[in-house]
């Protein structure tokens, strides 16, 4: 199972980015998928996730509207699509899946990608 974020990069403050996570190696019936970020010395913080039918979708408090995950389960692939960045959404961003419901604590996702780092300059 391999999960491959892409779409990272330099933005200035105000800017957008799209992110993307592309499964291969299964499909991810029946499964949520989320994204979670960790900056430099902190610790990984959930940012979205989605339920496998896109019926539910759950924000970090942060997030405040400007963050909208969604995702193509034809594609296997889920989106973060990101409005009004701030210097402090500097991190690298992380795709995570597991079975059923939504959970904002990294511990329970099973499935992680390896990392897209967003850098946010003033």
């Amino acid at each position: 199972v391999l999960l491959v974020e892409s779409g990272g990069g330099l933005v200035q403050a105000g800017g957008s980015l799209r992110l993307s996570c592309a499964a291969s190696g299964r499909t991810f019936t029946g499964y949520t998928r989320a994204w979670f970020r960790q900056a430099p010395g902190k610790e990984r913080e959930f940012v979205a996730a989605i339920t496998w039918g896109g019926g539910r979708t759950s924000y970090g408090d942060f997030v405040k509207g400007r963050f909208t995950i969604s995702r193509d389960n034809t594609e296997n692939t889920v989106y973060l699509q990101m409005h009004s960045l701030k210097p402090e959404d500097t991190a690298v961003y992380y795709c995570a899946a597991r079975p059923y419901a939504v959970a904002v604590q990294a511990r329970h996702y099973e499935h992680w990608g390896q990392g897209t780092q967003v850098t946010v300059s003033s």
